[in-house]
């Protein structure tokens, strides 16, 4: 196995990683890089705990090669904001308390960041639709579509 340099853009920074080319972008990401926002699930891209932005996108870091991720912008949850000024997607999540264990969480935030950039409105139907694949083991389904909703703007501050 051969280890090649690669290039990635990650958070707005240049990382300069050395890897085999077929290794799982979010080894890369934990490992090399210390970005921990993406969790190990399932492996095979089908819990949506990795999930993470690639040029606005949302996808599976644990099924996408490195190699392929050169030279394209990529997005974990340490890139949204801070905790001093979280971005709105991770404020709505907050105030909507839509975690229990948190393991899904980033893949739910970032999915629900992907879909408002392209539909900054969703029906809660095409809410559902686009966390459909991001699964939560703990229940807190109500909750993250409430978060959903809140960072759309379509649900007023709690307690009004």
């Amino acid at each position: 196995m051969t280890q090649t340099p690669i290039r990635l853009t990650v958070n707005g920074r240049i990382h300069d990683v050395t890897a085999e080319r077929q290794t799982p972008l979010l080894y890369v990401l934990r490992n090399d890089l210390g970005l921990n926002g993406p969790k190990y699930g399932c492996g095979l891209g089908e819990c949506g705990t990795c999930t993470v932005l690639i040029d606005g996108a949302a996808a599976r870091s644990c099924v996408i090669p490195v190699a392929g991720c050169a030279g394209r912008d990529i997005v974990t949850l340490e890139g949204l904001g801070t905790r001093d000024k979280p971005d709105v997607v991770q404020q709505a999540f907050i105030a909507e308390q839509a975690a229990q264990c948190g393991y899904c969480l980033s893949g739910m935030i970032m999915t629900t960041k992907a879909l408002l950039a392209i539909n900054p409105q969703p029906t809660e139907q095409e809410a559902l639709a686009a966390l459909r694949y991001n699964l939560c083991r703990c229940g807190t389904h109500v909750e993250i579509l409430r978060a959903v909703m809140r960072a759309s703007g379509q649900l007023a501050e709690a307690g009004d």
